[in-house]
């Protein structure tokens, strides 16, 4: 059971991750299926990526209290920046620090 639930948590963390990477890039979401209207207005991307930060925040939250490692799926810049809980503007302009965290959000 321990595996079951170390494996469903960590499937977890990378869906919430690669959403709050999307909703950092404007791409397709599942916010978007859930609230199409939103779109027509300004506010929309940033409360898009509001609820994606929310989502992954809420996550770590549980696997903290199930003892269960997340920073892994994350740089230590990011890992940091969760740990501060705080989605700041530091947040959205230095997420990320390679390439290759882009290309997996970009691409999925």
């Amino acid at each position: 059971m321990e595996h079951l639930t170390n494996q469903f948590m960590s499937d977890k963390i990378a869906s919430a991750k690669t959403s709050f990477e999307r909703a950092l890039d404007c791409k397709h979401t599942e916010f978007d299926d859930l609230y199409p209207y939103m779109i027509e207005h300004p506010q929309f991307f940033w409360y898009k990526r509001y609820v994606a930060w929310s989502e992954l925040l809420t996550i770590v939250k549980l696997c903290d209290e199930l003892s269960i490692a997340w920073k892994e799926q994350f740089t230590d810049k990011q890992a940091s920046y969760i740990e501060g809980r705080v989605m700041s503007s530091k947040v959205l302009d230095e997420w990320y620090e390679t390439n290759d965290s882009r290309e997996h959000a970009i691409n999925e």
